[in-house]
C-alpha cells in the first residue's frame, strides 16, 4: 500500500514536502501527529488525523501519537482568534490519560516495528531549563522567520494580538519534531494543513542542529458542503467520549450527512477500499431516498469508535423514534443514556408508589402528567386510537396501569399521534 497515494485518492492530501513520497516508498519509517490535550476527549474533528495514522500503519510504517502535555500548557495560536485558557498540570494529565485510551481504540499499540507508540512531550520538556532552551534552540530560528507564518500574521493583525507564550509555540513544536527525529527515528511529521508552518519549523531545526533531513505531509481541513465547520452541531462538538456524545447521537451525526458530504466522508473516515466505496455510491445514486452511503458510513465509524452493540442500539433507537421499531433497545441503556435518547422529548417524573395500586390511564395522561391538557381530550383521542403506551395502541378508557408495565422497572413511553413521544420516569 502506497501511503501518499492512499491519502490522495481519498481526498485527504493537502501539502507534501518534496522527497516525502520517495522516502516512504523506499523504507519503513516512523512518523508522528500531535494531539492537543486541552480537553478530556477527542472529537470528530480529530478523526482525520487518526485516520492518517491508521493508513500510515497499514502502509507498513510506525505511527507515533504525540500527546502534548507540555504544549497543551501553552496553546497553539494557529488560526485561533483568541488565546486559550491555560490548564494546570493535574487537569492536563487527566486529559492526556483520557486521550491515550481513546487513541488505543483506533491504533494497534505495542513494541513491534510497525506498532503504534505514544509519547508525551512533557517528558522531555519538564526538565528543560528556560535559559538552556533559548540559548540552544531559540537562537536557531529568527523572529523574522517566525513572524512570516500566516498563523502568526493573522493574530498580529487581529484585535487580541499574540502573547509571547503563544508566539513561542511553533518553536516548542519544532523542537518536538527534532527530539522525535533524534530519539525515535521519526522522519515524518503529519497534521492538518493549518499545522504546515509549525511542521516546517521542526524540519528546519533538524537541518540546522544536525544537518538532518525530515519530511512533512498535511491533510485537508474538512468542511461541510455548505461551508459550515465539520464536527459542529447546534448543540456543540461531536465527541468520541460516549458520556459527552451518546453513541446514538454520534450515529445520527453521520446518518444525517448530506449526499455530497457522505460521499466524501466515506472515503476519509472509513477503511473501505475504492471498489467497495464506488459500488456503495452507485447503489446510493440509484435510490437516494434509501440513504445507502449515509448508513454505510454511520455503521462503520460508530462501530470503530464505540462498538457493534452500540451501533445496533443506535439503529434500534432510530427505528423506534422515526419508524416502527420496538422498545428492546432500552434494556441495554443506562439511565443517563435513556435521557440522552429522549433529549428534546417532554419528560415527566412519577412516584412509583402511585402505580403500586394501579392508576387509571386518563389520570396518568392528564393528571399525573401533562401528556394531554385535560382528561376529556385524552379520552377523545384514546377512543379514536391515537394513543399508545410502550408502543401498544390503547382504546380502553378504563385501563389501569401498574408497576408491571414499566420498562426496565423505571419507564413508561407514552405516544400521542404518530410522532409525539413522552418519557415518564417512575422512581
Amino acid at each position: 500500500m502506497n501511503f501518499v497515494e492512499e491519502l490522495r485518492w481519498r481526498g485527504m492530501l493537502q501539502d507534501i514536502m518534496p522527497g516525502t513520497e520517495e522516502l516512504l516508498n523506499k523504507e519503513k519509517v516512523a512518523g508522528y501527529i500531535g494531539f492537543d490535550p486541552t480537553g478530556d476527549s477527542l472529537h470528530v474533528g480529530h478523526l482525520t488525523q487518526i485516520m492518517t495514522l491508521i493508513h500510515f500503519q497499514h502502509a507498513g510504517h510506525k505511527p507515533v501519537a504525540l500527546v502534548g502535555g507540555a504544549t497543551g500548557m501553552i496553546g497553539d495560536p494557529s488560526f485561533k482568534s483568541a488565546e486559550r485558557n491555560l490548564l494546570d498540570e493535574e487537569t492536563l494529565q487527566r486529559n492526556v490519560n483520557a486521550l491515550k485510551n481513546q487513541l488505543a481504540k483506533f491504533l494497534s499499540f505495542g513494541d513491534g516495528e510497525t506498532d503504534a507508540k505514544m509519547v508525551n512531550n512533557y517528558d522531555w520538556f519538564k526538565d528543560f531549563k528556560f535559559l538552556d532552551f533559548i540559548r540552544d534552540i531559540g537562537k536557531l530560528i529568527t523572529v523574522n522567520y517566525m513572524m512570516a507564518k500566516d498563523s502568526v500574521k493573522k493574530r498580529l493583525e487581529g484585535e487580541s494580538g499574540l502573547s509571547f507564550t503563544e508566539f513561542s509555540y511553533q518553536l516548542i513544536q519544532g523542537y518536538d519534531f527534532y527530539y522525535l527525529w533524534k530519539n525515535h527515528n521519526c522522519k515524518v511529521q503529519m497534521g492538518g494543513s493549518d499545522q504546515w508552518g509549525n511542521i516546517v519549523t521542526g524540519s528546519e531545526l533538524i537541518r540546522r542542529i544536525d544537518q538532518g533531513s525530515a519530511f512533512a505531509v498535511t491533510t485537508q481541513l474538512i468542511k461541510k458542503s455548505d461551508g459550515q465547520k465539520f464536527g459542529k452541531t447546534e448543540s456543540g462538538a461531536v465527541w468520541l467520549d460516549p458520556k459527552k456524545t451518546s453513541p446514538y447521537k454520534y450515529y445520527q451525526f453521520w446518518l444525517n450527512a448530506t449526499d455530497d458530504d457522505s460521499k466524501s466522508w466515506i472515503k476519509i473516515f472509513t477503511l473501505k477500499p475504492k471498489e467497495e466505496i464506488d459500488a456503495i455510491i452507485a447503489e446510493h445514486d440509484a435510490a437516494p431516498h434509501l440513504r445507502i452511503v449515509q448508513k454505510a458510513l454511520a455503521k462503520d465509524i460508530t462501530i470503530r469508535t464505540h462498538s457493534e452493540q452500540d451501533y445496533e442500539t443506535a439503529v434500534k433507537t432510530s427505528e423506534f423514534l422515526f419508524g416502527n421499531g420496538d422498545l428492546s433497545f432500552l434494556s441495554n441503556l443506562e439511565h443517563d443514556a435513556v435521557l440522552e435518547v429522549f433529549d428534546g422529548v417532554p419528560q415527566f417524573d412519577l412516584a412509583k408508589d402511585k402505580l403500586a395500586a394501579g392508576i387509571n390511564i386518563l389520570d396518568l395522561l392528564a393528571v399525573e402528567t401533562q401528556v394531554f391538557p385535560s382528561k376529556g381530550e385524552a379520552r377523545k383521542m384514546l377512543q379514536g386510537g391515537g394513543v399508545s403506551l410502550n408502543r401498544e395502541k390503547l382504546t380502553d378508557v378504563e385501563l389501569v396501569v401498574g408497576n408491571d408495565q414499566l420498562i426496565n422497572g423505571k419507564y413508561l413511553i407514552a405516544q400521542r399521534g404518530k410522532k409525539n413521544y413522552y418519557l415518564i420516569t417512575v422512581s
